[in-house]
């Protein structure tokens, strides 16, 4: 162990909840004043004024409530968000280094691309700052969060559990915060569920998961980094397994469950698996590492989540794709509609696995075979495989985790969606980066080569009034306005057809497209680029296309791109402007679609069904509220496109506080009216 580089402390540091001091100070007895009946009436108004505040507290939570359903939309956000009247200083020093990576984790912080573009700040205003903040995606009222943790469902409760930094804007210390839903899009606030307290998580409370019992039992393992640094493995459960909520929560005294094994550096070691059943009678757990510059997947075994066998060899490695963080791995069915328990296995299951590569911060994932038996993963092809091949999201989309919903028989998918603005800008505001709307994930039959993935059911309840537009011929370099009022707040489905006789027509070249390195939706071919424009002003002076394009080979064969241009997105200097994407396939008969998820600054967007998905982290700095508009658009050279769109305005989803939240608030409005209180007595007896 020693080699390992951890250790317990001889002289653990003292409780950080030791208790307050009494207050002995001694009040002198004044003597009585003969008072005036006036000074009487003030006093009893001012403690009749102080029980009335008090009163009101008792029922501030569900006054909230009522309010919130009854207000605006804009209004309700705002007032559950906590913004900020007046933007926090801006950061005068840049970090030399990215916030992480010193901790050894991925850059949690722009780094390097703190200030973008011209290289000096954008000056933002309190309405450009306040608009940035959405309004159906989970995010925390105030300061920083990252992965998503341990999500599940328990006693029909959701829960999501995130990395958070409760005492800022950056990534720093890093605890669990805990939110509950009833449909994974309202959610409750809860307080925080477990805070770095213990030698093995000093220096954080970082990523794990879940994992219930068949007999309704639930652990979580995640990674502490030890008051040496060191990544080691913990087990947490709740304190009160019949409390649907799991407020409380209880470290096992044994921590840490599993160290860094030899031959792995100690900050290579971290984000603990769902586990799985196993045909021994086990449960196995992955955990992701790296050997010099090949990603790995660690193996353990357990019975009782206490003690551990490592497996020989890895579940699967892949050479040159770097340290492997936030491992997932889940079956899928090749034949049913529905998700598949963790455990499921069989001759018509399919197996993922998924890691977020350190290296580039996206994440990779592939189909293959797994052996049971020998702990091992096999790729179907190898020129897909981890970290070479397939990406979640072609956007900006990152930490991702699956997990069971038993109940809806579906696996979903959360994933950290980050900012690509400046630390600066984040502090202003006073918050940094959410979590995309969760997603189903399934196997594509139709292709066999690739999962579809696609936006829970339950965001449709947001949808408010909605707008056709059908069989809308699109020219050749035109731009169609699509009257839907303020585009701030929409789901789209759209629809498209391509002339084919240009398709026919045009001929094949030998250029590669790719939509990274490509100019955009300003460079014109012959079949595209062609969509829609989201967040555009009137003049499209700002605006962020999201498009197909087309491109025909030497040999004759079609590809198609699906592509996010956020070149012109925003005005401001200090944000990162690019654009994803990548092919999506198209199988013979179908008509091309996408389906995008506009809200204020982010843009979630599903070609093909989900087979190809890009979101999106725009700045808008003049296509806000009112100004923000929606366009069809055809760039290409020579092929018409008939166009058909569905556009919905889309409802503020309801995320409370949490009751910690209320206390403290209850506690200062307390103060206040004592204060109230005593001024009035210190009047009636001096005055």
């Amino acid at each position: 162990m020693a080699s390992s580089g951890w250790h317990e402390p001889s002289n653990p540091a003292p409780s950080p909840y030791a208790p307050l001091l009494g207050d002995d100070d001694q009040r002198s007895g004044a003597k009585a004043k003969c008072r005036r009946p006036t000074k009487f009436i003030l006093l009893l108004v001012a403690g009749l004024l102080a029980v009335g505040l008090l009163v009101a507290l008792v029922d501030r939570d569900g006054y909230a409530k009522k309010m919130s359903s009854s207000m605006p939309n804009d209004e309700a956000t705002s007032t559950s968000s906590g913004l900020q009247s007046t933007p926090r200083p801006p950061e005068k020093v840049r970090p030399a280094v990215a916030r992480g990576v010193a901790e050894g984790v991925s850059a949690k912080s722009n780094g390097p691309f703190l200030f973008a573009g011209e290289g000096t700040p954008f000056s933002w205003t309190n309405q450009m700052l306040a608009w940035q903040r959405t309004a159906f995606h989970f995010q925390p009222r105030m300061n920083w969060m990252n992965d998503p943790n341990g999500p599940l469902l328990y006693k029909g409760w959701y829960h999501l559990f995130y990395q958070y930094n409760p005492d800022g804007a950056v990534w720093g210390n890093i605890v669990w915060g805990h939110a509950v839903s009833t449909d994974l899009i309202h959610w409750r606030h809860l307080p925080i569920a477990m805070v770095a307290d213990q030698w093995y998580d000093q220096n954080g409370v970082w990523t794990g998961s879940a994992t219930i019992l068949p007999d309704g039992q639930l652990v979580m393992l995640y990674t502490g980094s030890t008051n040496a640094t060191v990544q080691v493995q913990n087990l947490a459960y709740p304190a009160d397994p019949s409390d649907p909520l799991l407020i409380e929560w209880v470290k096992y005294p044994g921590n840490p469950v599993l160290v860094p094994p030899p031959g792995i550096h100690f900050k290579d070691f971290r984000d603990p698996t769902t586990a799985w059943y196993t045909s021994e009678g086990k449960w196995r757990i992955t955990i992701g590492s790296k050997v010099n510059k090949t990603g790995i997947s660690l193996v353990y075994d357990t019975v009782d989540f206490k003690s551990y066998e490592l497996l020989d060899g890895v579940l699967h490695g892949v050479p040159g794709t770097g340290m492997w963080e936030c491992v997932d791995f889940y079956p899928v069915s090749r034949t049913d509609e529905n998700g598949l328990d963790t455990s499921d296995d069989g001759s018509a299951v399919k197996h993922v696995v998924k890691a977020s590569l350190d290296d580039d911060r996206n994440d990779y994932y592939a189909l293959g075979t797994y052996d049971g038996v020998r702990g091992k993963w096999i790729p179907d092809d190898p020129t897909l495989d981890v970290g070479i091949g397939l990406r979640y999201d072609y956007g900006n989309f990152y930490a991702s985790k699956t997990f069971y919903d038993q109940e809806k028989r579906r696996r979903v998918l959360w994933g950290w969606i980050t900012e690509t603005d400046s630390e600066a800008a984040d502090i202003a505001k006073g918050w940094a980066s959410l979590q995309a709307i969760p997603r189903t994930v399934l196997y594509d039959k139709k292709t066999g080569t690739n999962l579809l993935q696609w936006p829970v059911e339950e965001v449709e309840k947001l949808r408010l009034n909605g707008k056709s537009f059908d069989g809308v011929e699109v020219k050749p370099g035109s731009v169609i306005p699509l009257d839907v009022g303020s585009a701030a707040q929409l789901d789209v489905v759209a629809e498209f057809e391509i002339d084919k006789e240009a398709k026919e027509m045009v001929n094949g070249t030998d250029a590669e497209y790719v939509c990274s390195t490509s100019g955009g939706a300003a460079e014109r071919g012959a079949l595209g680029p062609f969509g829609l424009l989201v967040l555009a002003d009137n003049d499209q002076s700002e605006q962020t296309p999201v498009y197909f394009y087309i491109a025909k080979g030497t040999d004759g064969n079609f590809k198609t791109f699906f592509c996010s241009d956020l070149s012109r997105s925003s005005k401001a200097t200090d944000v990162r402007k690019g654009v994803y994407g990548s092919t999506v396939p198209v199988l013979e008969g179908e008509k091309l679609s996408m389906r995008i998820l506009v809200d204020h600054s982010i843009v979630e967007s599903f070609g093909q069904g989900g087979r190809t998905c890009i979101t999106s982290r725009v700045y808008p700095t003049n296509s806000v509220y009112e100004n923000a508009q929606l366009f069809l658009f055809n760039n290409a050279t020579d092929a018409k496109v008939k166009a058909s769109i569905r556009a919905w305005h889309m409802n503020s989803a309801n995320i409370y506080p949490s009751n910690d939240s209320m206390n403290k608030f209850n506690f200062v409005v307390l103060k206040s009216c004592s204060a109230i209180f005593i001024v009035a007595i210190l009047y009636g007896f001096f005055f």
